[in-house]
């Protein structure tokens, strides 16, 4: 725990003396992208992760979907991307290439794990009425990435995500929501944008691109 908190301590540090907002600051290998969708979703993440290249920094995903469904979605996305795309388990070492998809039954997080970050899995309480809860990996990139996270908050219904979505941008990440015109429902991606907590605002056929403009990685 005190390891965690000298860490967040330097990122606060970095971003205060502002450094940290600026695109390419950070290495694009040190970041890792935490996205989160409800209502629409299914769609929208197979169109934002077709666009991204197997090389791409690691992707940590929660979506509002039923348990029973969430590994044949990750297997479904995983036939169609080119990142690889599976379920998470817990404790599992984060590594670029890779999307990790919460299961239904579980919120997922991360945490540090020496060198690099590790998942990991909770069956806690829900949390804004969802387990998984796009609230509890955002607050969790907040607090232990810092300006290493990217947020990317797709369509869906309510405001889950939001708050902790600011929390991300006041630790220094940069982050993206889809806009109302491209999103089946406006509600968490509108929540966001009413705290302040987005910096760009991108139609998702745009949204891959966009995000791989600001990491400075090529397709």
């Amino acid at each position: 725990m005190t390891e965690d908190r000298e860490f967040a301590a330097v990122v606060r540090q970095a971003f205060n003396q502002g450094a940290a907002k600026l695109p390419g600051a950070l290495p694009s290998g040190m970041r890792i992208i935490v996205v989160g969708a409800s209502t629409g979703g299914t769609d929208a993440l197979r169109g934002f992760l077709s666009g991204m290249p197997s090389h791409a920094p690691a992707i940590l995903v929660t979506q509002h979907m039923p348990e029973l469904f969430t590994q044949s979605f990750a297997a479904r996305l995983d036939s169609l991307c080119r990142m690889k795309v599976k379920e998470a388990e817990h404790h599992e070492k984060i590594q670029a290439g890779n999307v990790y998809l919460a299961p239904g039954h579980s919120h997922l997080s991360l945490e540090r794990s020496g060198a690099g970050y590790q998942t990991v899995l909770s069956k806690d309480p829900p949390v804004n009425h969802h387990r998984p809860s796009v609230e509890v990996l955002f607050r969790s990139a907040a607090r232990q990435l810092g300006a290493n996270a990217i947020g990317v908050m797709l369509t869906g219904m309510g405001k889950d995500g939001a708050a902790a979505m600011l929390e991300m941008h006041q630790a220094g990440a940069y982050n993206f929501a889809q806009d109302e015109a491209s999103c089946v429902v406006f509600g968490m991606p509108r929540e966001a944008i009413a705290l302040g907590a987005v910096d760009e605002i991108v139609p998702l056929a745009k949204m891959a691109e966009q995000v791989l403009v600001y990491l400075g990685v090529a397709k």
